[in-house]
């Protein structure tokens, strides 16, 4: 029984099709698309084998929601629209109020205490926006914070200084150009803000933490991160599959 996942960030549509809907299933194809481009899903999706359940998280609003469930339609499909839970998957959520916590988030999360059950683990996507969630090695996320992506750091010094839209730069030990600088310098604001939440975690949490880097931005930070970590390119992904594995049948086609 194929499934589709899906990821609806705020900047791009990420998808996948897996062999069965449970942990370590095969990815049969995959793709990321922009939001602009979502009108063509249901074409990319045709020439790919038929699913037969779909679940997704969605973070870009109503509006974009709405346009990923025609598509879907169009193929005689609907999706599961997940949200954060209290409790789910061998997960509990501090949240002061969970469901409020961003369905791609807690996907991460679950994806991450599937690949770490008995370890503190600390989760950085690297997107639109950056996200470092800690999980405990009881398996309770206590918290996280959320900072600007490279791209939103960039946009607002664009915006608030005279002359600096500059090509992309990369990250450099002293940067000597302004490209550079700008990605040194946002390099640096997220990895520091990472080892200062690593540092609170692991003075909490008895033995090993284990970081988990993922997110469309992530390859941008993982010189630059310095801590050890696991690159993990389809987190989000595992944390639906892990949800779709232990779903009722009669969730499978609920709106």
């Amino acid at each position: 029984m194929h499934l589709l996942v899906l990821d609806v960030g705020n900047t791009r549509l990420k998808w996948g099709l897996y062999a069965r809907a449970q942990r370590n299933a095969e990815l049969l194809a995959g793709g990321a698309m922009l939001l602009e481009e979502v009108d063509q899903l249901s074409r990319v999706l045709a020439a790919q084998p038929r699913a037969e359940r779909v679940i997704g998280c969605a973070v870009a609003g109503a509006v974009v929601t709405a346009r990923v469930c025609a598509e879907l339609d169009a193929l005689g499909l609907r999706c599961n629209w997940i949200s954060a839970q209290a409790a789910q998957c061998g997960l509990r959520n501090s949240y002061a109020v969970p469901s409020l916590l961003g369905a791609d988030r807690w996907a991460a999360q679950l994806g991450a205490r599937q690949r770490v059950p008995d370890q503190a683990a600390m989760v950085i996507s690297v997107g639109t926006a950056v996200t470092v969630d800690c999980l405990s090695r009881e398996g309770v996320f206590i918290g996280g914070i959320i900072l600007p992506g490279f791209g939103l750091m960039l946009k607002a010094l664009e915006m608030g200084t005279a002359g600096l839209r500059v090509p992309e730069g990369d990250i450099a030990e002293f940067p000597t150009n302004t490209s550079d600088a700008l990605m040194t310098g946002g390099a640096l604001a997220i990895s520091g803000a990472a080892r200062q939440m690593h540092a609170r975690l692991q003075a909490r949490e008895a033995g090993e933490v284990v970081v988990l880097l993922t997110g469309g931005a992530a390859p941008k930070l993982r010189d630059a991160l310095g801590l050890p970590h696991q690159h993990v390119e389809h987190l989000v992904f595992e944390g639906l599959l892990c949800i779709a594995g232990n779903a009722q049948p009669q969730m499978d086609q609920s709106t």
